[in-house]
């Protein structure tokens, strides 16, 4: 990821704004091209019609993000598009009925980097939209465990938006090792998961924001937030789903 890129993506767009200085905000680099059929939990989360950010899909009404995605809270500002490998067309459009950012979020520290996306109305699953699992609050991901993290974000270090899906797949990361790489940015919490290669060349950068990080086919996590992207010794960084899940249950019922 660039240095509060993903951040720096959605700053251009109204949207939190710590990292167009330190951190970097998503988007898939060393990645491959990937169809919709083999991550139908994706969606892209539009705005005026225009990809910004991404997000997983968790039931037929709801749709998990980053937080610093949906600084504006007024629904009305979002569509998501589901069922497409296209972010520009195909799939369906689906307005948003509300907005509900982690309670606890914090724009300057990216703590709890969560928010539920409630859609307009239910859409019906196929081929290429389906609901993700979730994990449970008691699971881990292993150090090394391999990952996937997908998205129509830059694929360089630079404002660049690809318009076809890709993905990539990175290992998780040691948390001890991840903040001590990431010391002088923001504190790496226990609300956060990194993946990476210690080598660089792989990661998620601007616009894939709030798009999933999936292990096992859970969606462990959500792109949230980088020093850089594909950057080495400097992993990724992603919001830990499981130390939401009762959130996440409260809210949405799933």
């Amino acid at each position: 990821m660039n240095q509060f890129l993903f951040v720096s993506f959605c700053a251009l767009l109204g949207l939190s704004q710590v990292s167009a200085a330190t951190l970097s905000s998503g988007r898939i680099v060393g990645g491959f091209q990937i169809d919709i059929a083999e991550v139908p939990h994706q969606v892209s989360l539009q705005r005026s019609g225009r990809h910004f950010c991404g997000g997983s899909i968790i039931s037929p009404r709801w749709v998990l993000t980053a937080a610093h995605c949906t600084t504006n809270t007024d629904p009305a500002a979002y569509t998501i598009r589901a069922g497409s490998t296209d972010r520009t067309n195909g799939g369906i459009i689906v307005k948003v009925k509300s907005v509900i950012p982690h309670p606890q979020y914090n724009g300057d520290t990216y703590n709890y980097d969560f928010s539920l996306l409630e859609l307009d109305e239910s859409i019906g699953f196929s081929r290429s939209i389906e609901a993700i699992a979730l994990p449970e609050a008691s699971e881990t991901v292993a150090d090394g465990a391999m990952c996937t993290v997908s998205g129509w974000g830059d694929t360089k270090n630079v404002f660049e938006m690809n318009t076809l899906l890709r993905a990539v797949n990175v290992p998780s990361y040691n948390q001890a090792e991840c903040a001590a790489a990431l010391v002088n940015v923001v504190p790496v919490t226990e609300q956060m998961i990194c993946a990476g290669y210690a080598a660089g060349g792989k990661d998620s950068c601007q616009g894939d924001s709030g798009g999933p990080l999936v292990s096992g086919d859970k969606l462990v996590g959500v792109v949230s937030w980088g020093k850089g992207c594909a950057l080495p010794n400097l992993p990724g960084v992603y919001a830990r789903v499981s130390t939401v899940r009762q959130w996440i249950r409260e809210v949405s019922e799933v």
